[in-house]
């Protein structure tokens, strides 16, 4: 099979490898389509550790090709759509229902990092039956895949915000997982939803996906924008959807007291340390809760996102700004790089 693969820090190709073999708990599938993330990106810029020849991708969906003989939850040639994070069940963090730190510290994150991505013709799936969630006849491929990393994550975001009803919500940059987190946050009723982003396309991505006002960073101090909007207040709920020093600082100075940050950002790139600003954190004893995350995995969690997707409740295709076969997928993942043409998510079909 023909596969997308990092091959030295800064450098990626495709490659040939052989297709996935399977033991009998899991499920090897023939990919129809793929997006890239940016989480890749950073991963080729040498952030996370892996060797030459491993196979990048951790967002797609496909047909099974073959499924193990203990699978009961699907056969060959199902639809099928899986999340980026593929947990056993069984461990530890997973019966305590920390599903993303599976066997350890990010552990649920498998592909790439453990092991072959699934930017290829063919991936392998552990632990099927919990993994794998049959994609609803009424939904694209497109649709589907949102659901695997950006919907989930978004949604991870939004829950960890612990936000009212009619609540205010501020939502540092709008990259794919930031709009999606904005999605989210109206979707569970927050009554303000507040937008920070510099670039005019994602910005009006924003207002589309449920922002009420989009701030642009670079005209003044957000804290302080978002503070005359709330009156003075605050927001209850700031979400961290970059992975940058100043925009976390920025979260825990927006937020009122007893609100919460929720941080769904990639800090691969910010160094070993993170500031807090201890006079907005009230010297540490302000009320405000500070709560990370990974996107959980399974399947349930898959289920639900598709079902809002068949509600018609959402729409994330909107994030797809281009389109690619598979044999241009260098150009794609290059274009992601320099976030050229104003990118935000390319759909890779095979």
């Amino acid at each position: 099979m023909k596969a997308l693969a990092f091959v030295e820090t800064g450098k990626v190709s495709v490659i040939e490898k052989p297709i996935p073999d399977l033991g009998p708990n899991d499920a090897v599938i023939k990919t129809t389509a793929a997006l890239i993330c940016t989480s890749d990106v950073h991963t080729v810029r040498g952030v996370i550790a892996i060797p030459p020849g491993r196979v990048l991708g951790h967002e797609s969906v496909g047909i099974v090709y073959k499924a193990g003989a203990n699978v009961t939850r699907c056969k060959e040639g199902d639809r099928v759509t899986v999340c980026a994070i593929t947990p056993c069940g069984h461990c530890d963090n997973c019966q305590r229902g920390f599903t993303s730190q599976c066997g350890g510290m990010l552990g649920g994150y498998k592909f790439t990092t453990q092991r072959d991505g699934n930017m290829a013709e063919y991936f392998f799936v552990n632990d099927a039956d919990y993994n794998l969630a049959p994609t609803p006849k009424s939904l694209s491929d497109e649709q589907a895949l949102y659901t695997t990393d950006m919907m989930t994550t978004g949604l991870a975001g939004a829950e960890n915000a612990n936000i009212p009803p009619g609540g205010t919500v501020a939502v540092f940059a709008q990259g794919p997982v930031g709009l999606c987190s904005t999605m989210m946050a109206r979707l569970l009723g927050a009554g303000l939803v507040i937008a920070v982003e510099s670039k005019p396309d994602r910005a009006a991505l924003a207002k589309k996906v449920g922002a009420d006002v989009v701030i642009d960073p670079t005209q003044g101090d957000v804290a302080a924008q978002i503070l005359q909007l709330t009156h003075g207040e605050g927001v209850d709920s700031a979400i961290e959807a970059l992975g940058h020093p100043v925009t976390f600082e920025n979260c825990i100075k927006a937020t009122r007291p007893g609100g919460t940050i929720s941080n769904v950002g990639y800090h691969g790139e910010a160094g070993n340390t993170l500031s807090i600003p201890l006079p907005e954190f009230g010297l540490g004893m302000g009320d405000k809760q500070i709560r990370t995350a990974l996107c959980p995995g399974g399947r349930e969690r898959i289920v639900r996102l598709l079902r809002l997707l068949e509600a018609g409740r959402v729409d994330p295709t909107l994030l797809t700004t281009h389109r690619f076969p598979f044999s241009q997928v260098e150009r794609a993942f290059q274009m992601m790089v320099t976030k050229e043409d104003n990118i935000v998510k390319p759909l890779i079909t095979f």
